[in-house]
């Protein structure tokens, strides 16, 4: 990368995240359906053009670390060695990625809290939510499968994802809407994936059994 293309690089970013603290402000404060992408924009001080060539859409800001958060949880999965078992896999990407600025970043800004407190009350923010989650399982369940294509079936894999995640979304929807501690967040995620990892263990001995 040259240097100009690093100063665009860096310059694309700043206007993202100016783009991410605008539409968070005028979210809390305007509501999420009365804030429109022309103001997010205009608080950022861009074009409403500008606004689309980072996100296609109003909802796609306010999944912006989730959305960060789960490609680096793509990248852990891709880069393993085969050496662990499905489910220390599994649990290793979901726990690295709980140390990341991304995350930091989600709670820290309020965004987690945020987008927790307006899914329950925005219909259209629950069907984006649901659909960018389903996706991510899929995709998660798919990393798995290419990982250990001898040892995990795709039902396999998509069970081990569903149930660690599901577990993971109600310690967030308690531990994450009122606290802003990364510290703290984090321990009570860590807790939920010990408790649903105990039952992978079935996974790993089905799968050690494949290859035997």
């Amino acid at each position: 990368m040259t240097a100009e293309q690093g100063l665009r690089e860096r310059k694309k970013q700043r206007t993202r995240v100016a783009l991410v603290e605008a539409a968070l402000a005028l979210f809390a404060e305007k509501g999420y359906e009365r804030t429109t992408v022309a103001q997010i924009a205009a608080a950022a001080d861009v074009s409403t053009r500008t606004f689309f060539d980072h996100f296609p859409s109003k909802e796609d800001v306010l999944f912006t670390h989730p959305v960060e958060r789960a490609e680096l949880v793509m990248n852990t999965i891709a880069a393993c060695d085969g050496s662990e078992s499905p489910s220390e896999l599994l649990v290793r990407a979901l726990k690295e990625n709980l140390l990341s600025t991304v995350w930091n970043q989600d709670i820290t800004s309020g965004a987690a809290a945020l987008r927790i407190s307006l899914l329950k009350s925005v219909p259209a923010l629950q069907a984006h939510a649901l659909h960018r989650l389903l996706a991510v399982e899929q995709q998660m369940a798919d990393a798995l499968c290419a990982v250990y294509p001898n040892r995990l079936t795709p039902y396999e894999a998509a069970v081990m994802v569903g149930s660690v995640i599901g577990g993971i979304l109600a310690a967030v929807r308690v531990a994450a809407v009122d606290c802003e501690d990364p510290d703290v967040v984090r321990q009570e995620l860590y807790k939920a994936i010990d408790l649903t990892s105990r039952g992978l263990a079935h996974f790993d001995r089905t799968s050690a059994a494949a290859l035997s």
